[in-house]
């Protein structure tokens, strides 16, 4: 037994030189600049969010005195911007018109990438390149256009699409498709062919295998083309500003009417303004909280081989 244990190999002991190099290579910047860094950007975001939280809290006179700390809190700003700023039509567009996107988007890319990915036909690579292509076009040069071919549409066939909601879907599903398909090709092409294999052996079909198989094992990404397509309908005005009617005007439409008609009164609303915009960045906020796990794995998926 002795000469077992003499003759048995020691093993490696990590030296102290060891553990201070991949500290070293794991951290890019010295802990002191580090933290100070990190402060300035963590003050950056929530001195910002922290006023406007407290000047939704204050009183209109307050805000407009300056107040940074409320002299008494008070929650009334919240129930009169449901009739000041009309934000109950306007969530409840955005959210209509932003979810059918996200779906949309989500559903039409995945489809999309998986043909892209997984089969050769004439024309494809171009196709690939046109996606990152239509990435540079700013939005703003598309608006005339998408603005001129929907009057068109509405007279030639008799067909009305500005002030309707599909007819901003339609706008705004133009400019995510795009996206939401270069996201789910750069994911496919991470997932293993054995898998489509093994269910072609067991007789699954080609919609089988991307309905039971591709999308569940693309959920991640999925989730990351649905919620930019999301932000990108949440966040417009330009577009909804201009394909829409009084009843059909997003949230970001609302708020920034409310916003831009109470400047010149006599006494600046403030505080309802502050109140909302809390209010239409809440449903965003929730959405991240929901699928922050999802967002992680999405946006990373692809980008190691």
């Amino acid at each position: 037994m002795t000469a077992a244990i003499a003759t048995a190999p020691a093993a490696p002991v990590p030296t102290r030189g060891n553990r201070t190099a991949a500290g070293e290579a794991q951290r890019l910047l010295p802990r002191p600049l580090l933290v100070i860094v990190t402060v300035i950007l963590c003050a950056m975001v929530l001195v910002p969010t922290a006023y406007i939280v407290l000047a939704s809290l204050n009183t209109d006179i307050g805000v407009a005195e300056g107040q940074f700390w409320p002299s008494s809190f008070s929650l009334e700003s919240y129930s009169k911007i449901w009739t000041t700023a009309n934000l109950s039509t306007g969530l409840l567009n955005s959210l209509v018109v932003c979810g059918f996107v996200a779906i949309a988007s989500a559903l039409l890319g995945t489809v999309t990438a998986y043909v892209l990915v997984r089969y050769t036909f004439t024309g494809r690579l171009t196709i690939l390149r046109g996606l990152v292509g239509l990435q540079s076009i700013p939005g703003t040069l598309m608006l005339l256009p998408v603005f001129v071919l929907f009057s068109s549409a509405g007279n030639y066939l008799g067909i009305s699409v500005v002030g309707t909601r599909w007819g901003l879907w339609i706008a705004y599903l133009t400019f995510a498709l795009p996206f939401s398909t270069w996201v789910m090709v750069t994911y496919l092409r991470g997932l293993p062919r054995e898998l489509e294999e093994a269910g072609r052996v067991d007789g699954a079909s080609t919609l089988r295998i991307l309905f039971r198989i591709i999308m569940p094992l693309s959920l991640p990404a999925i989730v990351v083309s649905g919620i930019f397509a999301f932000l990108l309908g949440w966040n417009d005005v330009l577009f909804a500003s201009v394909l829409t009617r009084p009843e059909t005007q997003t949230a970001a439409v609302a708020l920034s009417t409310f916003g831009a008609t109470q400047e010149g009164g006599a006494l600046p609303v403030y505080s309802q303004v502050m109140a909302a915009a809390l209010v239409s960045a809440a449903p965003v906020v929730l959405l991240y909280l929901l699928f922050q796990r999802y967002l992680v794995g999405g946006l990373t998926a692809g980008g190691v081989k």
